[in-house]
């Protein structure tokens, strides 16, 4: 009893210690969304969790940065150290040169003042004002901006051909060839591109702002809406919002809080259900470690697998759960386990509502497919038969969403085939499990019933008699098990293997003898010592041959604490007037734990007796029955085991049914009729048609 308050103590610890991990891992873990503009959208509608502005999309953008850029007006400043530098290099070169005159040299001077005067630009300005596009400019003078018509301005190359053209005089066409005037004609009104690319910057943004808004609680966009440039741009807005409401430490408390209240809710409800109705599983804490284990386990591959993608959820294997949990307690918790573990992880799916239809059809169609796992065939089956519901559930939900089925994206099918791969090779992980936690599946029980284990050849080559004993108890212990809803493969390997121990000595036991009983030269008590002590022979074996615990129990618990009845009896009878130590008579035990020993306890030792009948009837053979079941009822031999008296009634039923038809005598065949001495010889023999 103190244990199993320990145990309880321990499970309550466990799914406390869950719910905070389960907790942490999807903190701040909202929906993780992977979309294109152009695309359907297939997530679930998406509202404004606070207002998000509606900004312009890219079109829109490009097209007013365009607008912006054909009437804006640049800013240019005038650097007028450019032309007096410019100057006076032009006239101190022109005075070096003796034959230039001093009326050309004032002429070509004056021109040149009056050229930078009007301004020079560059060529590529004065390509966009010849083309039109820049009818003016602004002429910065410190932080005033003026308006300046670009009609007046000229180019280097213009301004050459302009003072070429106006100074004729062969004088002047002379000294403005040797002097290279073009040299000295360099850009003095220069654009100023910092400012030019501030003030568009300013009246850019100015333009995009946002010229709507979506308020809190408002749709943004819908399952199945097409991701229009507009609604790319809003999302990816409400984005850029929620990571700046993440990082907010009172926010991620709160989020924290609410998912952790759902996650505590779901398993407490899972802590409630095993200990109502499952209260077996519950007190038994490797399974219930197991059980919180798997939730766990796919837990934690939901957090890493969406981490990186949302919809790649459907690659985990999530029927995997009631498989396994199916294989090692039975399906209704199974199945209670995988709805816990889909609506945990419903929390971080790209589409709760669907996610949840599809995870919860797979594992329904997987209890069903391996709800009696015995072959690895039944795996590979369940996976095609998962696949094909994935497959049509989900096009079915497409479909009837949409109208069409041109935007389905069939990428999802190849992530079901994956995952229902990975499910057909579940056998690896039942055998892992088996190995951690000691369970036995039912496949290894088929394998242990295969009379070709080592362990039974060797005792049906050395103990004939023994091993069909166990046989006949396997075949009487499984058949009476199934009738009473136990565990009928469990009974029936547990039958076959109870009575290994006999291996050791087996001409002591009565059904190996050849008309030679060696313990007619032992003293009772000997003799008892050496029967009982087959319990732990086949203990100290089923240990070496490494044989579950499971299989172990029905060899101690199959005699249970009762007595070797035919020897105590027999030192009673030598020993009339003493009062006989039953201890030395009686087995080690533990009686009987589950249906399923006490089962093969009442299997094996009316079996046994019912050998000992030497005109085996009807009436006898049930007198029988009855006297040892009862007898074992008596002893209380059953009240360890959770076995009723309805269930003992119909196994009593049962064996004396059985047994019947088993041992009661046969009718005797008559001799061959001889033909008579007289008889024709071409007489033919009658034969039945």
């Amino acid at each position: 009893m103190k244990k199993q308050t320990r145990n309880k103590y321990f499970i309550i610890l466990l799914i406390a210690m869950s719910v905070i991990i389960i907790s942490l891992f999807f903190i701040d873990r909202g929906m993780q969304l992977t979309y294109n503009e152009g695309e359907t959208w297939n997530y679930p509608r998406l509202r404004a969790p606070f207002d998000v502005p509606i900004e312009h999309d890219s079109v829109s953008k490009a097209a007013i940065h365009d607008s912006i850029m054909e009437r804006f007006v640049p800013f240019f400043r005038i650097d007028d150290n450019v032309a007096i530098t410019q100057v006076n290099k032009l006239e101190a070169a022109l005075s070096q040169m003796s034959n230039v005159t001093a009326h050309t040299r004032s002429q070509i001077i004056k021109m040149t003042q009056r050229v930078y005067e009007a301004g020079i630009i560059d060529n590529s300005t004065a390509d966009a004002i010849a083309m039109g596009k820049m009818p003016t400019v602004r002429i910065l003078e410190g932080n005033e901006a003026a308006m300046l018509e670009t009609s007046t301005l000229r180019s280097s190359r213009d301004a050459y051909y302009h003072i070429d053209t106006t100074l004729t005089s062969p004088d002047e066409q002379a000294a403005i060839d040797a002097v290279k005037l073009d040299k000295y004609l360099i850009p003095s009104v220069i654009e100023d591109t910092v400012e030019s690319q501030k003030y568009f910057n300013q009246e850019y943004r100015a333009a995009i702002v946002p010229h709507g808004v979506i308020e809190t609680g408002e749709e943004i966009i819908d399952y199945g809406d097409n991701i229009t440039p507009q609604k790319y741009v809003i999302i990816q807005k409400y984005e850029e919002m929620m990571r700046e409401h993440s990082m907010s430490a009172t926010d991620r408390l709160v989020a924290m809080l609410g998912k952790a209240i759902v996650v505590t809710l779901l398993m407490v409800v899972f802590y409630l259900f095993m200990r109502i109705m499952r209260p077996a599983i519950f007190t038994h804490f490797k399974k219930m470690v197991l059980l919180v284990t798997s939730i766990l386990v796919f837990v934690v591959l939901v957090y890493l697998i969406t981490k990186f993608r949302a919809e790649l959820i459907y690659v985990i294997p999530f029927a995997l759960v009631p498989i396994i949990i199916t294989t090692f307690t039975d399906s209704r918790t199974g199945f209670f386990v995988h709805l816990i573990v889909v609506l945990i992880c419903s929390l971080v799916a790209p589409e709760q509502a669907e996610f949840i239809i599809l995870q919860v059809l797979a594992g329904v169609i997987a209890i069903i497919s391996v709800r009696e796992l015995s072959q690895r065939s039944q795996l590979v089956r369940g996976a095609a038969y998962i696949f094909l519901a994935y497959s049509l559930t989900y096009f079915a939900i497409l479909v009837s969403r949409q109208g069409v089925i041109t935007h389905i994206d069939w990428s999802t099918f190849l992530m079901f085939a994956i995952n229902c791969t990975v499910l057909s090779f579940a056998y690896f992980g039942i055998f892992i499990i088996e190995k951690l936690f000691g369970f036995t599946s039912l496949v290894t029980m088929v394998e242990l019933s295969d009379i070709n284990n080592p362990l039974l050849r060797e005792l049906s080559q050395t103990c004939p008699g023994t091993f069909q004993h166990s046989l006949q108890v396997a075949n009487l212990a499984g058949e009476a098990a199934h009738r009473i809803g136990a565990n009928s493969q469990l009974a029936r390997v547990g039958a076959l293997y109870h009575d290994i121990g006999k291996i050791e000595n087996p001409a002591f036991f009565t059904e190996n003898q050849k008309g030679v009983n060696p313990h007619d030269a032992l003293q009772p008590v000997q003799s008892a010592s050496i029967v009982i002590a087959h319990v732990a022979d086949g203990l100290r074996r089923a240990e070496k041959a490494g044989l579950p615990q499971v299989v172990k129990d029905f060899i101690t618990q199959h005699h249970g604490k009762g007595r070797a009845r035919y020897f105590y009896s027999a030192a009673c009878k030598l020993h009339p007037d003493e009062n006989v130590d039953p201890a030395p008579y009686t087995y080690p035990g533990p009686n009987p734990q589950t249906r399923e020993t006490a089962i093969v306890m009442m299997a094996d030792s009316c079996e046994a007796a019912c050998k000992s009948l030497t005109a085996p009837d009807v009436k006898s053979i049930t007198a029988l029955v009855e006297k040892v079941i009862n007898s074992q009822m008596t002893e209380g031999l059953f009240r360890e085991a959770p076995i009723t008296f309805a269930d003992i009634k119909t196994v009593r039923e049962f064996l004396i049914d059985r047994l019947c038809t088993m041992y009661q005598t046969r009718v005797s065949y008559p001799d061959d009729i001889k033909p008579e001495p007289h008889a024709e010889p071409d007489d033919e023999p009658q034969t039945n048609q």
